[in-house]
């Protein structure tokens, strides 16, 4: 891997790899986590960019993504918005000048803009249709004041309708700027082709004072939260627990008690809620390791009539682990073995190791962290497993939606 700081602050990672295809990512530090006055802005704006540039028409910008990509796409998260999008390596040069012309020549006129928010408005109330986001949100809601993850993404119908297109350009002009940039290019083309297409592209692109707002990991409130929703036939179940303050060492165990715990057909979860007693449908956990968030989540889905006797097999869990000790040595190389082939098949895909390289370069300052995670030959004892899981399970939030 080759990672390079152009003058202006703007951070290149070229990853080679054999193909015929070239996958980037084109990532902001920009995210939902980073709106002061518009919850909603870094998505709208999101959407906005693909409306027009000054050198092409959203005609011409549409047409042009259909012939030179087999996929493309963008997204934004609570630490970060990123573009991305996957060519042939003889297009390369054009896919890319396409992306970064969209991204440093927006018009940002009122041309479309109307019309954009009332999609994202629709967005929003389609949001809550799933039923498991729906959970998710609610659980963020409840579990915190002023985190900025208590209010969805895209915002909601209020603060989406207060957004304005002096907000977004404003928003622009702050955190659209190279030394808040991360391109990350999986590649067979070499890298100084490479290098020299994102010079002669972003080059001139001029450098700006940043405002580093600090995220908050405001405590989550302990308890049970219940909510009644029109139109979900059975109940959904979702635990978080905070892992912001877990060190390197106590995030490698409760990534293997993730694999303990929740992973597969033959994890504790589903053994004791699905195979033993026909509880659930559909549970899962997952670590939310993203800036800003850091939590550890059980999700279940189950009957109405379910939901006490599924929060208390899981308490049963936590609070009686010693009896998974023999399980946990026994298996342990076998969770492990399971966990690099996760983190594997994670960055198969070139977007997707694309994708990786960006966003742990803006949330965490290293890229190379995605090849560190693989890293985890160290044999994790049973004692230190469970004094961290003592440590996250003291505080735990409950959402339940029936």
């Amino acid at each position: 891997m080759n990672k390079v700081v152009l003058q202006n602050g703007l951070t290149l990672i070229h990853e080679k790899k054999e193909g015929i295809i070239t996958s980037f990512c084109i990532g902001f530090d920009a995210g939902a986590g980073k709106e002061k006055d518009f919850f909603g802005a870094a998505h709208a704006l999101e959407h906005m960019i693909f409306k027009g540039s000054k050198n092409r028409s959203e005609y011409e910008i549409n047409r042009e993504f259909d012939n030179l990509f087999g996929f493309n796409n963008a997204m934004t998260n609570f630490p970060y918005v990123i573009y991305y999008g996957t060519a042939i390596n003889e297009n390369f040069k054009e896919a890319f000048s396409l992306y970064m012309d969209i991204l440093l020549n927006p018009t940002l006129s009122h041309y479309g803009f109307n019309e954009e928010m009332d999609v994202i408005l629709q967005e929003c109330k389609e949001w809550r249709e799933d039923f498991d986001q729906h959970c998710e949100d609610l659980l963020y809601g409840n579990a915190f004041s002023s985190r900025r993850i208590k209010d969805i993404i895209i915002g909601n119908e209020k603060s989406i309708k207060k957004i304005n297109l002096e907000a977004l350009k404003q928003y622009y002009n702050e955190y659209y700027v190279p030394n808040n940039c991360v391109i990350s290019i999986v590649t067979s083309l070499d890298y100084e082709e490479v290098y020299e297409q994102v010079v002669k592209l972003c080059g001139q692109w001029k450098e700006k004072p940043l405002s580093i707002k600090a995220y908050d990991y405001e405590i989550n409130k302990s308890g049970i939260f219940i909510n009644e929703v029109y139109g979900l036939e059975g109940a959904k179940i979702e635990y978080c627990l905070d892992i912001h303050h877990l060190n390197s060492m106590e995030m490698k165990a409760l990534n293997i008690f993730n694999m303990m715990l929740g992973q597969g057909l033959s994890g504790i979860l589903f053994d004791e809620i699905r195979t033993k007693r026909g509880l659930a449908y559909d549970l899962s956990t997952i670590i939310r390791e993203e800036e800003g968030i850091k939590l550890f989540q059980i999700k279940v889905s189950t009957g109405k009539s379910n939901y006490k006797a599924v929060i208390q097999i899981i308490d049963e869990i936590f609070n009686n682990l010693e009896r998974y000790k023999k399980l946990y040595e026994e298996s342990y190389m076998n969770y492990l073995k399971r966990l690099k082939l996760k983190k594997f098949l994670e960055i198969e895909k070139s977007i997707e190791l694309a994708k990786k390289l960006t966003t742990y370069e803006i949330m965490y300052g290293t890229a190379e962290k995605v090849y560190e995670e693989m890293n985890i030959d160290s044999i994790i004892s049973w004692e230190i497993l469970t004094t961290v899981i003592d440590k996250i399970w003291s505080n735990k939030s409950i959402q339940v939606v029936i």
